[in-house]
């Protein structure tokens, strides 16, 4: 298959998973390839996501006090991108062994990829309200929705992908979450330090 295709049939199951249609997981699988393969292929989600996270850094910093190193804080934020996405993948993949669903991971972490696009532009989405000089309620309203879609969406996704019980579809998503804390922990400390 083609990676196009395999970026098209991605971004049509996360578009349908994020309203609530489980088929979006059909999307997945429904062409003739190695779920390997297709897990592989969603890693391009990362790049289409890239954009957005940019977009999101250059929001924070336009908003937020001068940093007297503004590029290395931008670095920083880069590398960690990259290195929570791959992370994620490789630490949940050891806990769906642990639990019995390593042959249900590889579908999982397609879901997971290309929800992320979706989870992206929800944020996006939401941080625009201030931008265009709208009431703050409006903008804080929107960021509440679109973050509350955005954790749902993840859980809905890893429930459905993993076939797993909505608590520990939870514990992979508060295991996401935590490891971007402690990530974005880890450069606020650096960036103090280089401060």
């Amino acid at each position: 298959m083609s990676t196009l295709a395999g970026v098209g049939d991605g971004l049509q199951a996360a578009l349908l998973l994020a309203r609530g249609r489980a088929d979006g997981l059909a999307v997945l699988s429904a062409r003739d390839e190695p779920a390997l393969a297709t897990a592989s292929r969603s890693f391009w989600a990362a790049a289409f996501c890239l954009p957005a996270f940019i977009c999101l850094q250059l929001i924070d910093l336009s908003q937020a006090a001068p940093l007297p190193h503004a590029a290395h804080s931008f670095a920083l934020q880069l590398l960690g991108y990259g290195i929570g996405w791959a992370a994620f993948a490789l630490v949940s993949r050891g806990i769906a062994i642990g639990i019995g669903k390593e042959a249900a991971w590889p579908r999982f972490i397609a879901a997971w990829n290309w929800c992320n696009v979706v989870q992206y532009l929800l944020l996006v989405a939401a941080s625009l309200p201030p931008l265009l000089g709208l009431p703050d309620f409006l903008g804080q309203s929107s960021w509440l929705i679109a973050s509350g879609w955005a954790l749902w969406l993840e859980w809905y996704a890893t429930k459905l992908a993993l076939g797993v019980t909505g608590i520990q579809a939870f514990g992979f998503v508060a295991l996401d979450e935590a490891m971007g804390i402690a990530l974005l922990a880890v450069i606020q400390g650096i960036n103090g330090t280089a401060g």
